[in-house]
């Protein structure tokens, strides 16, 4: 498999950022670049890299974000559905209530039952496109990654961001969004024999606004990145980049449509330097 693979997309961790990985794929599709000989993903980015690996098409992906998902539908946790300033009391109140009892606020069961409909219960095996993602073994401290068993609870595993989401429970393994060792998992490409890698961030990091830092998901979400900033240099880098730079939040999961436009903007902007890299 390794001697097969000619260049692989590693789709970085984000959010609701990760929605503009949808929006390179439309771009890519349109260029008529050949399709990716692996793809590798984390949290966000292993599920948009895990579903076109399954089968979706980038057409087919954008459909079902802007015109059937509602990040609500798919989360069991009363605390995030309610809005309004009344909803934000009660919103605080139980998901403390939560955190005390339980290992995260959403347990995640409504979207691994998502993931296993839309990859169609595939394994690692029956995917179009060779597929990879990772998570963190809390019990081990290990970097875990996925390359066998079922794809669903793979990405499950992949975005469990913790507090957020519980844990998924493998076997021992107490397992967490693999964004938290490696948020753009090159490294993994390069085990897997890429000599070519391209990679699309969505996590770019800027200064902030101390003014923006107003509660308690944003500053543990900023922290992570933080953290991870901090590392970039020491982890393999890819042949090349694609940068999206945007002011969203990676929990504006309402703006889908924007967030997919940012993603082929990035993509037509950096049009000649994909046509060299391909």
């Amino acid at each position: 498999m390794r001697r097969r693979h000619k260049w692989a997309l590693v789709l970085s961790g984000g959010g609701a950022r990760g929605l503009a990985h949808i929006g390179v794929l439309k771009e890519f599709e349109k260029a008529g670049f050949p399709r990716p000989d692996l793809i590798v993903g984390t949290s966000m980015g292993a599920i948009v890299g895990g579903l076109y690996a399954c089968g979706m098409t980038a057409a087919e992906l954008e459909h079902f974000v802007c015109d059937n998902f509602n990040i609500n539908d798919y989360l069991d946790s009363f605390a995030f559905r309610i809005t309004g300033p009344v909803g934000k009391v009660i919103q605080t109140g139980q998901a403390l209530a939560s955190l005390a009892s339980r290992p995260g606020i959403d347990t995640g069961n409504k979207l691994l039952e998502l993931f296993e409909k839309l990859t169609f219960g595939k394994s690692f095996d029956e995917t179009f496109i060779p597929f990879r993602c990772n998570a963190v073994d809390l019990v081990s401290g290990r970097e875990i990654v996925f390359s066998s068993g079922s794809v669903a609870r793979a990405m499950r595993a992949s975005m469990a961001f913790p507090v957020f989401f519980e844990p998924l429970i493998e076997g021992e393994m107490c397992l967490v969004d693999g964004g938290i060792v490696d948020n753009m998992p090159v490294a993994i490409a390069r085990q897997e024999g890429c000599r070519r890698v391209l990679a699309i961030n969505v996590n770019y990091f800027a200064v902030q606004d101390a003014n923006d830092l107003k509660n308690g998901p944003q500053i543990v979400y900023r922290s992570l990145e933080s953290a991870l900033h901090a590392q970039d240099g020491n982890k393999p880098q890819a042949d090349l980049t694609l940068t999206v730079t945007d002011a969203e939040s990676p929990f504006s999961f309402f703006k889908q449509k924007e967030l997919i436009e940012l993603g082929e903007q990035a993509v037509r902007e950096k049009m000649d330097a994909l046509k060299r890299f391909f």
